[in-house]
Parts: structure tokens; C-alpha cells; sequence
């Protein structure tokens, strides 16, 4: 019976050993290592605030030269790619119609004359001389108008961009016969958004690239700003003139204009720092601090320079921010420096 006991005192004690044994484990505290991450210190500085803006080059003045009404083309003195000057005979229109409104215009100042002279003697009255004078002047304004529209000539210094019809066509109206337009200065509009109103002065200079030239710059000014915001678009029209004294430039090329507003002292940051939220267009930087923790910031970026971004706003100055290992990072968590 003794030795009975004793073996059941034995179990007893290998259940109890066994026991203490699991809770010692389960009280086992597992310590995760600390992500560990690369920081840099960021500060403000000044930097140029500059909006770029897309444009398409525009003639200075572009005219169409066309007859009032219907009548044949007798010549044409000039192609497209010819420079004139103002002035300049371009085309001559069918004169028949002139020369009979000549013949008009010269039986009213014949007409005219006799009761001239009739009306100095006392033979016509006021009335008369003045219904006489009347005709003469209209006939004489006809005349005019007919005149210039039989020769026509280029209103501007320029270049032909445009022929419509050959010598001896009719023209119909359905058409400008030439289009001369003037290339020295060139013009491009822009819109600018609304913020920027005060600060957009007439003559200020621009940078303009054009597409065909690469990465050559030209630089134009500020020739005319727009008085008035587009409620729709909440921007303002400025237009842009070249000198363009060398003709290079031409109507219808791709411009990119660059702008300066000025300088702004803003945070800038790597651009490794900088984080994109998944499924929005937020962007966001983790800031450490010295108590070993990181935040995450949601920043407003703006201008990127190189491998940096300024910042508008979400970074203090002086502030150190996470430039690697992002990707375990939550904010408010503990994290390990590198060196």
C-alpha cells in the first residue's frame, strides 16, 4: 500500500512539473525588431515659383485679301511663301466694271460743273446745287470703293500663307483670293489661373521653347494681359509676343511658355521621401522625431527640381524625414535609424 502511494506521488509531481512547465511558456514575451529606416534632414529655401503653360504661335495681324463682290481674277502677282509689303499690288481684278463707273463718275462732274456755274450767276437754285454736289460725292465714293476693290493690295508687312485661285477664276466669295499674314512680331495666348492676377505685369519676360527647336530657349514678354477672369474656368487670357526678327518662328507651332511669379522660402525634400496613397492621388511624407517615432504627413507638392520636390505645406522646417523603408511603416511607429 506504501509503495502504491509513492508511485502516485511520483505522476503527481511530473503533472504538476509538466504544468508549471506550459505556463512558463505561454508567458514567453516574442519581441519584433524594430523596422529599421533611412532619415534626412530637410530645410527651407528659396525657390522660383515658375507655371508652365502650352500654347499655339499666332500670327501677329492675319488679313484676307478678297473683293467685295463677285467679279474675275485678271492677275495674281504674288505665291504663297512670298514676302510683301504694305502696300504692295497683290491682285488686279477684272477693271470693266471700273471703267463704266469712271464713265458715271465722270458725267456727274460734268453735270455738277454746269449747275456749278449756273448757281454762281444765279441760274440754279440752293437746292439744286446741292442735290448735284449729293450725286457727285456718291458717285465718287462708289468709284473709290470699287477702285480699291479692283486693285488689291496687302494692308500689312508680311508673308502669303494661302492662294485660293488661279488667273482668270471667278471669285465667288467662298474663299479669300490670299492670306497675307504678319510673322514679325508672333503672338501666343496662354491662360493663367486666377491666383496668379497681381502678379502678371505687361512687359514681363517669358522663356519659350517650341517643339521643332528642342531645348532652345526664346524669350518673349507679356504684352497684353486680359482684364477680365473666365467664371468658367477661373482663368484670365495673356498674351505673349515674340520679336521674332529672324522669322523662325511661324504660325502654328507647339510652344511651352515658362513663367516666374517670383520666389517662395519652402521646405524641400528628396523625392524618395515622398509617398503616394494607394487609390487616391494624396501624397504623404513620414517625419521622425526624436523620441524615435514617425508620423505620417500629407503634403502639398510643388515644384520638383531635379531629385528633390519643394513642398507647399506638411513639413516643418529643420524636420527629418524617412528616404527608406517606407513600406513597414505605420504611423506613430517606433522605428531604428541606419547610419
Amino acid at each position: 500500500m506504501r509503495k502504491s502511494f509513492q508511485i502516485l506521488a511520483l505522476f503527481a509531481a511530473a503533472f504538476f512539473t509538466a504544468c508549471s512547465g506550459s505556463k512558463e511558456q505561454k508567458e514567453t514575451v516574442i519581441v519584433e525588431e524594430k523596422p529599421r529606416v533611412k532619415i534626412a534632414s530637410v530645410t527651407a529655401q528659396p525657390v522660383e515659383q515658375t507655371q508652365d503653360y502650352t500654347a499655339t504661335v499666332e500670327a501677329e495681324a492675319k488679313n484676307n485679301i478678297q473683293p467685295s463682290s463677285a467679279v474675275r481674277i485678271d492677275d495674281i502677282y504674288v505665291e504663297v511663301g512670298d514676302r510683301v509689303r504694305k502696300g504692295q499690288k497683290l491682285v488686279q481684278m477684272d477693271t470693266a466694271n471700273l471703267r463704266q463707273m469712271k464713265l458715271q463718275l465722270e458725267n456727274k462732274q460734268t453735270e455738277f460743273n454746269r449747275t456749278d456755274e449756273l448757281y454762281k450767276i444765279g441760274g440754279a437754285s440752293k437746292s439744286e446745287w446741292d442735290a448735284q454736289k449729293m450725286a457727285l460725292d456718291v458717285q465718287q465714293t462708289a468709284y473709290n470703293n470699287l477702285l480699291e476693290n479692283t486693285t488689291l493690295v496687302s494692308p500689312i508687312d508680311g508673308i502669303i500663307t494661302a492662294r485660293n485661285y488661279d488667273n482668270g477664276d471667278m471669285y465667288t466669295g467662298s474663299a479669300p483670293v490670299l492670306v497675307v499674314e504678319q510673322i514679325s512680331p508672333v503672338k501666343l495666348m496662354i491662360n493663367v489661373s486666377e491666383g496668379y492676377f497681381t502678379q502678371v505685369k505687361k512687359g514681363e519676360d517669358v522663356d519659350v521653347k517650341l517643339d521643332v527647336y528642342g531645348d532652345e530657349v526664346f524669350k518673349g514678354k507679356v504684352n497684353l494681359v486680359y482684364p477680365t477672369i473666365d467664371a468658367a474656368t477661373r482663368t484670365f487670357p495673356v498674351e505673349i509676343r515674340l520679336d521674332n526678327k529672324d522669322q523662325r518662328v511661324r504660325p502654328g507651332m507647339f510652344a511651352r511658355v515658362t513663367v516666374s511669379f517670383g520666389t517662395e522660402t519652402n521646405v524641400v525634400v528628396p523625392d524618395l521621401s515622398i509617398v503616394k496613397q494607394a487609390g487616391a492621388g494624396d501624397r504623404y511624407v513620414y517625419v521622425y522625431h526624436d523620441n524615435g517615432t514617425v508620423t505620417y504627413n500629407k503634403v502639398e507638392l510643388g515644384k520638383r527640381m531635379g531629385e528633390n520636390y519643394e513642398l507647399k505645406s506638411g513639413v516643418p522646417n529643420n524636420a527629418k524625414v524617412v528616404i527608406a523603408g517606407q513600406s513597414r511603416l505605420l504611423n506613430g511607429m517606433e522605428v531604428e535609424v541606419e547610419n
